[in-house]
């Protein structure tokens, strides 16, 4: 009778402890939507999305999530949808499927302003059965993948070259959230084309990358693109950067000068990787710089641009330098400046040397001109000039993508 009543002591107390242990469904409260995903609401973004045929996304994704019943189901549904994204953006950029409205079929913004839609959607998404903090991370790792053609790389077997080439968000979206980003409109216009060199076909594959600082430093980069840089045989990391020319940018430098990300975020550091120990300071292009430059590319006119900012040896000041480093000098600037453009093309550039390729693989880091609106344009989302130069900064990046592979298959 005694251990009868302890076996039903024993129990109360686990029913008990089973009431008040967290469980899915006590999951913590969704939280709210980033600074990034707070501008959907503004007027510009809705016009983007309604000119597009992209303002179907969100709901669709939306009534999607609401169907599921399980962390799993909800899973695929997210890989699924972003995959569907990425692919629906392609295809728009280039020319198959319907138009979805009036805005030309280059531009990367309906992309840009879907996905976090979606992003969106995922943050403060509240399901029946919960989710942990950790699951919807994971979902939202997922998300961002997916719709970036991160997950999409795909090349073809022997006899066909590989090229990869990466883009980004649009960002200053505070100063003109009207902003295209040339660079990730080339990712879309160029994923899955095959390119003529001297030497035979090349396929080229892309992926875009977000403006934040944080994603960077939890690996989006080497995630990405370690899988692929052993079996490439030129890459090129695209941002935008100046005005009214290209760049192709020598020298990468280890530094982040905390100008505001997407969220409105900056960081001011070295860039963090994997074993700062062995992290340089320094990094370069073995892109062939000058047959890239002397080539006929576009109206833009390219550059070979050596300039850095460092901090000698035994120094404490930054100094700018137009050839490049000094030895032992501390990077405070590439000649992609200290932002994301540059920390991309330094640990694109710094993954490949760790792969033991830098001898061996072309890759480095292009800036795109700055995409302007035609003159007195302040207030709409379009124009001919601003279809016109985004147009011809895409056809000009790959016909400097071409130029890099016929100079680098040829050696």
């Amino acid at each position: 009778m005694s251990s009868l009543r302890v076996r039903i002591g024993v129990l109360g107390i686990v029913l008990l402890a089973g009431a008040l242990a967290p469980t899915a469904a006590q999951a913590t409260a969704a939280p709210s939507p980033t600074v990034e995903e707070q501008r959907l609401d503004q007027a510009v973004p809705q016009e983007i999305l309604r000119r597009s045929g992209f303002d179907d996304v969100a709901p669709e994704f939306a009534r999607a999530l609401l169907g599921t019943h399980s962390y799993a189901q909800a899973r695929r549904v997210v890989e699924r949808q972003g995959s569907v994204l990425w692919r629906r953006a392609v295809d728009r950029a280039q020319g198959r499927g319907p138009a979805g409205g009036d805005l030309s079929r280059d531009d990367d913004r309906p992309l840009y302003w879907a996905r976090l839609g979606m992003t969106r959607q995922v943050r403060t998404w509240e399901p029946g059965f919960g989710v942990s903090e950790r699951q919807r991370a994971a979902l939202l790792d997922a998300l961002e993948r997916t719709s970036r053609g991160q997950t999409d790389i795909r090349y073809p077997g022997k006899g066909v070259r590989r090229i990869l080439v990466t883009g980004f968000d649009p960002f200053t979206l505070d100063r003109d959230i009207r902003i295209s980003n040339p660079s990730g409109a080339s990712a879309l216009a160029l994923d899955g084309t095959v390119i003529e060199t001297d030497e035979g076909p090349a396929r080229v594959e892309t992926a875009v990358f977000p403006v934040r600082w944080d994603d960077f430093a939890a690996g989006t980069v080497e995630r990405t693109l370690r899988p692929y840089l052993p079996k490439a045989d030129l890459f090129a990391t695209v941002s935008q950067g100046r005005v009214g020319r290209f760049d192709v940018e020598r020298t990468n430098g280890a530094w982040r000068g905390g100008f505001p990300d997407n969220d409105n975020i900056g960081r001011t550091e070295t860039v963090p990787v994997t074993d700062p120990a062995s992290q340089p300071q320094w990094t370069t292009t073995t892109l062939p710089y000058a047959a890239i430059t002397a080539a006929d590319t576009g109206r833009f006119p390219v550059y070979d641009h050596t300039e850095v900012t460092e901090i000698p040896a035994g120094g404490t000041d930054p100094v700018v330098r137009a050839d490049g480093p000094t030895a032992g000098s501390t990077a405070r600037a590439g000649g992609g400046g200290n932002y994301l453009s540059n920390e991309i093309a330094y640990r694109a550039t710094l993954l490949r040397d760790r792969l033991g390729l830098h001898d061996t693989l072309p890759g480095g880091h292009v800036h795109t001109p700055v995409l302007q609106f035609g003159a007195g344009n302040t207030t709409e989302v379009t124009d001919p000039e601003f279809v016109r130069n985004r147009v011809d900064i895409i056809d000009q990046v790959r016909a400097i993508v071409t130029v890099a592979a016929d100079a680098s298959f040829r050696r």
